[in-house]
């Protein structure tokens, strides 16, 4: 009988990585290595991938995860692997169909070869988290299965995997982990004193997550629509299950913000927005990449940090916690 791998990521600790600009370029070749990890990563913009594609790093097995915008802000992913990365990317370079990305992050191991197998156990592994967690649009067709290693390969690679997806978030990828919330300091010291007892009477308490101890819900509401949502520890922004999205868009969305447009579609397409009698429904909680998300709830363009309303002066927060603390100030 063979032990089973843990899926889940071991405990944090703090780590130091060195970055090499190889071409001297801020926005070229970046080569990053991480203490005590036989592991390296490039990160190869797509415009300079054919100054580039000759390096020894590109000539090595391993596995690699393209990303890029479709407008929607929304990441765009897509992960695979390769016996020589660079020759892989050099197709998906001029394939029209993979025309989407902007950046490649390649995953290769100094020293000694990682196989074949190794290396399809790792794409399988990325597959299988950036499906769980659900904080990207996956570009893959296809859904491979983990192949199988020995007890010690498994524990090898899951070994290699860790130090990869402790790395990913510092390089602002973080469709692999779950959208935990940001831990914060207790309600009352999020806002300043009241100033009276009339004040502190008045005042209403943030909405709490009981089930995220540590997390202050927002709110934002109006005519169609109802969402609630917290601030994750990567700089998301989680619209909760059971939220409610306006029913129809605005006209000026299409206009003026096509790409949220595009992903409201999207989500009532995969099932994310589910159609009730007056409304969209979070049939999940869903991640975006900003508080901005409040236009696809509302239907139409807003900052989500604040919004100008025609009968009042200045700006006022979109997503506020109960009490009126708003976004900016949490």
């Amino acid at each position: 009988m063979t032990a089973s791998v843990p899926l889940e990521r071991t405990a944090r600790r703090p780590f130091k990585i060195e970055i090499f600009v190889a071409e001297g370029l801020p926005g070229g070749l970046r080569l990053i290595t991480k203490s005590g990890w036989r592991g390296e990563v490039a990160l190869c913009p797509k415009g300079r991938f054919p100054e580039v594609r000759d390096r020894p790093e590109f000539s090595r097995s391993g596995v690699y995860i393209l990303v890029g915008d479709d407008g929607t802000g929304w990441p765009n992913l897509y992960i695979g692997e390769a016996d020589s990365v660079g020759e892989r990317l050099g197709r998906h370079y001029v394939d029209s169909k993979k025309d989407f990305w902007q950046q490649a992050f390649i995953f290769t191991q100094g020293g000694s070869t990682l196989n074949k197998a190794q290396i399809r156990y790792l794409e399988a592994r990325l597959l299988e988290r950036a499906q769980k967690y659900g904080r990207c649009a996956l570009r893959n067709d296809v859904m491979p299965r983990r192949p199988n290693l020995t007890e010690a390969d498994r524990h090898e690679m899951e070994a290699f995997l860790d130090e990869v997806l402790s790395l990913l978030p510092v390089l602002g990828i973080n469709a692999f982990e779950d959208a935990r919330p940001r831990h914060t300091a207790s309600p009352e010291l999020r806002s300043p004193p009241p100033r009276s007892r009339a004040e502190r009477s008045a005042r209403a308490s943030p909405v709490v997550d009981r089930a995220r101890p540590t997390a202050i819900r927002f709110r934002f509401r109006g005519d169609g629509w109802d969402a609630t949502g917290f601030e994750t520890s990567g700089d998301d922004f989680v619209v909760t299950k059971g939220s409610l999205a306006r029913a129809a868009p605005f006209k000026s969305m299409q206009k003026h913000h096509p790409g949220y447009l595009r992903l409201r579609r999207r989500l009532v397409e995969e099932g994310k927005l589910v159609k009730t009698d007056d409304a969209l429904r979070f049939d999940a909680d869903f991640p975006f990449t900003s508080p901005s998300a409040a236009a696809v709830c509302a239907g139409r363009g807003a900052n989500g940090l604040t919004v100008e309303l025609p009968r009042f002066r200045g700006h006022h927060s979109i997503w506020a916690a109960e009490g009126g603390e708003p976004w900016r100030e949490a």
